[in-house]
């Protein structure tokens, strides 16, 4: 008897890729070498940021020597923001990235992309994701309505469901059967707000305030 075994899932990790304000002008190259390099770009937007918004983005370099030049070039023209996807994205944008400072990248990485459009330790030429929870907040930064995590599916999708959702939602539509409300929907989204399970409990206390 021949049991067919699920196939495995392949987590697609996402990075988050800044083409900085001198080369926005070499975006469609740099488009074409990411996609031949095997990612997908799931999302991609041009914007020009204040140097306050810069501040923040860059907040772990803060206090930093090089910080208030960095915040000047970043905020200095436009920039093309893009969330990358493949297997390894992160690892793999690095290394297609090179060494931070392009004049190391030159000498040592000349085929990267810092090499290739960097001047010079400030102006490098692209950005990327250090690691997994960089990734995570620099997109929440440039793309906050984007879903970070992998949404579930097939059986996991399901126990989700199960657990969560149809047992409220089975209750719920039972009642809207016995009611049958002129505006089923409007009832139902008013009947699951109430009758939600997760539901903060409120404390009632008193907060003591400063003079």
């Amino acid at each position: 008897m021949e049991v067919s075994m699920p196939l495995p899932q392949i987590y697609v990790e996402k990075t988050l890729a800044i083409i900085k304000p001198d080369v926005v002008d070499k975006e469609d190259e740099i488009r074409d070498i990411i996609l031949r390099s095997g990612f997908t770009i799931i999302q991609r937007r041009k914007l020009h940021l204040s140097p306050e918004h810069c501040s923040n983005f860059y907040v772990e370099q803060y206090g930093k020597m090089f910080f208030p030049n960095l915040t000047a070039y970043m905020s200095s023209g436009p920039l093309v923001a893009m969330i990358l996807a493949r297997h390894k994205a992160i690892s793999y944008w690095k290394e297609l990235l090179g060494p931070p400072n392009s004049s190391v990248a030159k000498e040592t990485h000349p085929d990267s992309l810092r090499a290739i459009y960097g001047t010079d330790e400030l102006r490098n030429a692209l950005h990327g994701s250090n690691d997994f929870p960089a990734s995570e907040r620099e997109i929440r930064f440039m793309f906050p309505e984007v879903i970070i995590e992998p949404i579930p599916t097939g059986q996991a999708a399901k126990d989700y469901l199960n657990l969560y959702v149809t047992p409220t939602l089975l209750q719920g539509l039972t009642e809207l059967c016995k009611n049958k409300p002129a505006d089923p929907f409007s009832w139902l989204a008013d009947w699951l707000l109430k009758n939600n399970p997760n539901k903060p409990k409120l404390c009632h206390f008193l907060i003591e305030e400063e003079p």
